[in-house]
């Protein structure tokens, strides 16, 4: 009795529900024929006493599931719905008392004895009535119930999808941020040696080129091989040190790394490019140094480099928009720290790769 046609073979869906609600109406007259036949051998006398059940019965149903239940009681109007349940009860219980009535006047000729004996009660035939109306009732609330929590589900699902659309944007923005902040730099550096015509200039060109192959075509995915991001943290290194000569001192160690290991890719890179847009050469040198290291399930990245800035690398835009990228991907497990002293600017991440 709760079932809901949609616009597709709408009439075959009607035709289903009326067939559905006179099958189970005729359900219920073959239940009271039973249940008030019951030491009656008047078979005529107990289907017309019956029969003008029917109508109040099927009144007082509909009007609790289709007005009292749905527009009351689950919006949580609860006076409105106590106010005209009462109304429903107060006219319903009138009608069963008529109910009797026709049943002393037209059917047994003002003869009590010729009256069905459970049909004498009015205490039966109110609970006759009313558990078919409490039966139908529980079954709707049931429903719109499931119902209720079949949208829920469906509302979660699509919330949970438009959070996980707009954290993918979010981090795709953040790529396309960092990305041309990296590339320019790069062609920064390129353009100089191009101007000088320096015999390294090919050699620049194919590192820049893996490092823009790196870029336009690993960075979409969510994780690369660590061993990938090293090995263009190298390059990127070696194009560092055409553009400095002899003015940049740079260590880079790894330790404990492991060939199928992951992460985000260009999540290290930016910090190695911080390095140097913001590191200072102090008494002729840029001091950089730059160790990966695998701790059990833990990776360690930390970088230093001398600098002059006072803090200003800390509230950079590049490392604001990796924090955010780190708290996209890698939630609650990961540990970055920045440590700002006079000379040094250091950082410490922790990766957790559970």
């Amino acid at each position: 009795m709760g079932l809901r046609c949609r616009s597709k073979n709408f009439f075959l869906c009607k035709m289903g529900q009326i067939l559905l609600h006179v099958v189970f109406w005729g359900g219920v007259l073959l239940f009271y024929t039973y249940f008030f036949g019951f030491g009656s051998v008047d078979f005529s006398y107990v289907f017309y006493f019956s029969l003008f059940l029917m109508p109040i019965t099927i009144a007082t149903t509909y009007v609790s599931i289709y007005k009292l239940i749905p527009e009351y009681l689950i919006t949580k109007r609860y006076f409105k719905f106590i106010l005209y349940g009462l109304y429903t009860f107060i006219i319903s219980a009138y009608l069963i008392v008529i109910s009797i009535f026709f049943g002393l006047i037209y059917l047994s000729d003002f003869r009590y004895d010729s009256m069905a004996p459970i049909s004498k009660s009015l205490l039966f035939v109110g609970i006759a009535v009313y558990f078919i109306v409490i039966i139908v009732s529980a079954f709707k609330i049931l429903m719109l119930h499931l119902k209720n929590i079949e949208e829920t589900s469906k509302l979660k699902g699509e919330i949970l999808e438009a959070q996980l659309a707009l954290k993918e944007q979010e981090l795709n923005y953040l790529k396309m941020q960092i990305h041309p902040h990296f590339l320019f730099n790069t062609l920064n550096t390129l353009y100089g040696f191009a101007l000088k015509k320096a015999d390294e200039t090919p050699e620049m060109i194919l590192k820049l080129s893996n490092l823009l192959d790196y870029l336009l075509y690993q960075a979409d995915k969510p994780f690369v091989l660590l061993s990938s991001e090293i090995h263009h943290i190298n390059d990127y290194i070696d194009l560092e040190k055409m553009r400095f000569n002899n003015t940049l001192n740079i260590e880079f160690s790894t330790h404990g790394m492991i060939d199928d290991l992951k992460i985000a890719p260009m999540l290290l890179i930016p910090f190695v490019e911080n390095s140097f847009k913001h590191g200072a050469i102090i008494s002729g040198k840029l001091h950089i140094k730059i160790k990966v290291e695998r701790k059990g399930q833990t990776i360690h990245f930390y970088i230093e480099n001398t600098t002059s800035t006072g803090g200003k690398a800390i509230n950079g835009i590049g490392l604001g928009n990796i924090r955010k990228r780190l708290n996209l991907v890698y939630k609650d497990n990961y540990t970055l720290k920045f440590e700002n002293e006079t000379d040094f600017f250091k950082v410490n991440l922790y990766l957790n790769i559970l």
